[in-house]
């Protein structure tokens, strides 16, 4: 076979994990059926699971098969790029091997190596690769992509950060965020920067307040020692896919849409982020913890990971001087929704006092990120009769067409790293940035010995996350749907 034709490869370490088998085979496999993974790119599962190249391609068969996915020539086809190297990350000669299969001088391949591993191993695998001299690029690109978290507090990220750039330059390290990927998420840049209708409204004096929600229904789900050790709702979620969204929401338009244009205003959003005060935190995060948490199988004892979370937010810039962001997400919650809710504000003037429609409801602007990938806008009209009577109406419009088929967040992303485009992934100075929201936050609620407040599960979460908006009227937007009819009539 000739070198060109196996020009491009995949080297997935972890093959044999969840995230590997329920997210990154099926992307690159539908890449592989709708035609965008060039006829050279082959696929090398490494793991410590004893494999046979062909057994190891029969059970990505059976992953697939069973998913309801994989069918008929275009299964076969994509097997047929499949590869598996067994051996231990600790061992030299593991690596020896991989860069056998790699290749050398005019036959090397470009090479993306993707750590579907524990945070925890992406310093040794990098070490490994680099005294093998697989991430040297003379002879073809290597690119190194990282599941986040990217450190679990800012001095880790730091450790981190310092670690890869002894053996990689900044652009070979592609430090994915999924939530990024997302197809509602990518459209947010679309709604700010291709409507010029949103564009004039957009600023302090119009928008009242920002709520940015991601609800979950479900528990820990198998990563309870995970979640409890190193995570928890603030860096589960905030730290990374809320605050991302907060900046694709707030940030100024970008020179272009290049990828270290549209990462420069991001950065600057973040940058732009006020310190919480912490001498006043009650008001601007709460912490809880679902009833149950402590009897969950393996939970610590007297554990105050949070598995909800609340902030209140403020951009110190010109547009967004004093408009508060409010972030939340939880687990066990009473439904699966991931949504922005923009409030504007009132009226300078109630024309309507002393009529049936003396209350008007605010504006608002929803976009729904999921399950429901749509945009709404709510406006006050006339009820129909001879009474003055209002009630809120919508004007909806969901994004995708019936029939019309919504890629995965990863197909995006795992396509992206083939084409170079980095875009979609975080910088490191992003990284730094959105640590520094949350660090402050995160080390007083650990040098706090009360325990996390309690929520039942199947709520909304505590009662005490309405008190961060502390203004009669304004309370957190749970549905995509109308609030209904206003007063009745005079």
């Amino acid at each position: 076979m000739s070198c060109a034709t196996e020009s491009h490869a995949y080297v997935i370490f972890g093959a044999t994990g969840n995230l590997a088998k329920i997210k990154l085979l099926p992307a690159l496999y539908q890449l592989h059926c709708l035609g965008y993974l060039a006829p050279g790119v082959k696929i090398l599962g490494c793991g410590r699971t004893p494999h046979e190249r062909d057994g190891w391609r029969d059970e990505v068969r059976k992953i697939l098969s069973d998913a309801g996915t994989g069918t008929g020539s275009c299964l076969e086809g994509f097997v047929e790029r499949l590869d598996y190297l067994i051996g231990s990350l600790q061992d030299a000669a593991f690596y020896q091997a991989l860069g056998n299969w790699i290749g050398t001088g005019e036959c090397a391949r470009n090479v993306i190596f993707y750590l579907s591993l524990s945070p925890g191993l992406y310093v040794p695998v990098t070490v490994g690769l680099a005294q093998a001299g697989l991430l040297v690029e003379s002879n073809g690109w290597r690119r190194v992509v990282v599941e986040k978290p990217f450190g679990h507090d800012l001095q880790s990220a730091r450790h981190l950060q310092h670690a890869l750039n002894t053996h990689l330059e900044e652009e070979q390290i592609y430090r994915i965020d999924h939530y990024v990927g997302k197809e509602s998420v990518q459209n947010l840049l679309v709604l700010r920067f291709a409507n010029m209708i949103l564009e004039p409204l957009w600023n302090r004096h119009y928008i009242d307040h920002v709520q940015i929600t991601h609800a979950e229904t479900v528990g820990l789900e198998g990563r309870a020692s995970y979640y409890d050790g190193h995570g928890g709702a603030t860096r589960d979620m905030i730290q990374s896919h809320l605050l991302q969204v907060l900046a694709l929401l707030a940030m100024e338009p970008p020179v272009s849409l290049e990828a270290e244009s549209l990462r420069d205003e991001k950065v600057k959003v973040l940058r732009s982020i006020r310190p919480v005060d912490i001498t006043q935190l009650a008001g601007h995060a709460v912490r809880a913890q679902y009833a149950g948490y402590h009897q969950e199988a393996g939970i610590s004892p007297g554990s105050h990971t949070e598995t909800y979370a609340a902030l209140k937010l403020y951009i110190d810039n010109w547009r967004w001087r004093d408009v508060p962001f409010y972030l939340r997400t939880g687990k066990r919650l009473k439904e699966r929704r991931s949504m922005v809710a923009v409030r504007f504000r009132e009226p300078p003037m109630q024309l309507f006092q002393g009529t049936g429609a003396a209350t008007v409801h605010p504006n608002w602007l929803l976009i729904g990120i999921q399950p429901d990938d749509v945009v709404r806008l709510e406006i006050s009209a006339k009820v129909p009769g001879v009474e003055t009577r209002t009630r809120q109406i919508s004007m909806d419009a969901s994004v995708g067409n019936p029939g019309e088929r919504k890629a995965d967040a990863y197909e995006d992303l795992l396509l992206d790293v083939i084409e170079g485009n980095r875009s979609l992934f975080l910088r490191y100075d992003e990284v730094k940035a959105a640590w520094s929201v949350v660090d402050p936050v995160m080390q007083a609620w650990a040098e706090d010995e009360h325990p996390p407040l309690q929520y039942p599960v199947g709520s909304w979460g505590p009662k005490a996350a309405s008190q961060l908006f502390g203004k009669a009227g304004q309370e957190w937007r749970q549905s995509l749907s109308c609030n209904g009819e206003a007063d009745v009539a005079g």
